[in-house]
Parts: C-alpha cells; sequence; structure tokens
C-alpha cells in the first residue's frame, strides 16, 4: 500500500484554536496510508514583492516544506467572511516568485470549524478561490463545514459524536481517494 505524506495548515495562528483541535481529530479518523505534518505559518514576515529577488529562511522553509509532502489539507476558520489574514500570507509566500508555485498539481482539500451554524463555508469558498488560481487540484465534494459545540471534541481531537466522527472519517477517506486519483494523472513537481 502506498503511503501519502499530507501536509497541512491550520489557518488560525491560535495554540488553542478550535481548528487546531479539528486537524488532530482528522489525523485520529485518517485511514490509513495517510501520515500528516503541520506545516506551520506563524512565523512568516508579511509577504511583500520585495522578497521575491532575496527570499527569506521563513519563506524557504514553507515552500521546502510543500514540496515534501504530496498532498495539502486546509483546516481554517472564518475571519469576517474570508480566511485568517495569516492563511492567505502563507499562500501568497508558497506562491511566489512568479514561475515557483508551490500549489501547482499538488491535491489539495479544505475543511474548518465554527461556533456558527454554516460553519466555515463563506472562508472555504474564498479560500478554493485562492487555490484554483494557484492550480492546486481540489477535493470538491464532499464538502465540511462543521458547527463546533462545546464537548464535541477533546483537547487531543477524540471526537465524541459518533455520527460527527463517521462524518470525519468519511472525508478523510474521501480526501485519500482523490490524492491517488489525482496524482495517477498529473505528474508530481
Amino acid at each position: 500500500m502506498t503511503t501519502y505524506q499530507v501536509g497541512y495548515f491550520v489557518g488560525s495562528l491560535s495554540t488553542k484554536s478550535i481548528n487546531r483541535i479539528l486537524s488532530r481529530a482528522l489525523i485520529r479518523v485518517a485511514p490509513p496510508g495517510l501520515e500528516f505534518r503541520e506545516i506551520p505559518i506563524k512565523d512568516l514576515p508579511l509577504y511583500n514583492h520585495d522578497f521575491d529577488a532575496d527570499y527569506p529562511p521563513e519563506g524557504e522553509a514553507l515552500k521546502k516544506a510543500i514540496a515534501s509532502v504530496d498532498a495539502v489539507l486546509f483546516v481554517t476558520p472564518e475571519y469576517n467572511r474570508s480566511i485568517p489574514g495569516g492563511l492567505k500570507n502563507a499562500i501568497d509566500w508558497a506562491s511566489r516568485p512568479w514561475g515557483t508555485n508551490s500549489f501547482t498539481h499538488k491535491p489539495s482539500a479544505v475543511i474548518g470549524a465554527s461556533p456558527g451554524k454554516i460553519g466555515t463555508a463563506v472562508a472555504q469558498q474564498s479560500l478554493r478561490s485562492v487555490l484554483s488560481f494557484c492550480n492546486s487540484p481540489q477535493m470538491n465534494a464532499p464538502e465540511a463545514y462543521i458547527q463546533f459545540t462545546p464537548g464535541l471534541f477533546s483537547d487531543d481531537g477524540e471526537v465524541t459524536d459518533p455520527a460527527t466522527q463517521q462524518y470525519l472519517a468519511d472525508f478523510m477517506e474521501d480526501f485519500k481517494a482523490f490524492i491517488e486519483r489525482v496524482l495517477t494523472v498529473l505528474p508530481r513537481t
């Protein structure tokens, strides 16, 4: 069986983020054949074009981390009906300088949790638009907008509701199948 390396981004910079807890839950319920490593974004300076000629070590480390994985998973909150600035900043770093976009042909999936009833639906649509521009093949279905309620997850990612646990396990199984399909047809860059 092939094992795929999955890099995951937690869109929130908070160590107590509910999306960080969701990432732990996703790893717990993932099928065999997926190995995970977080791609950290908190130490990146704000991107600007002036850095393109001389990329700082933080930007290089980000690009190397993405290059070392087969696929990426975005676990993000919704801030003001969009993605957090830190996550957008990381995507800007990874997609630059022109011609060195780290997301080209890299299979991706998006999920997120929020206390609101629509979860992170609007942020996910915003993120999908950005990833589309970055030429990242996206798992468009199933969509997963998790309404976070107290006690739904333990701090270490145990899912306390059996229906939610099964839903997340199915999402991760679908993601694995998506990775396999994409990497069968598109060359790894």
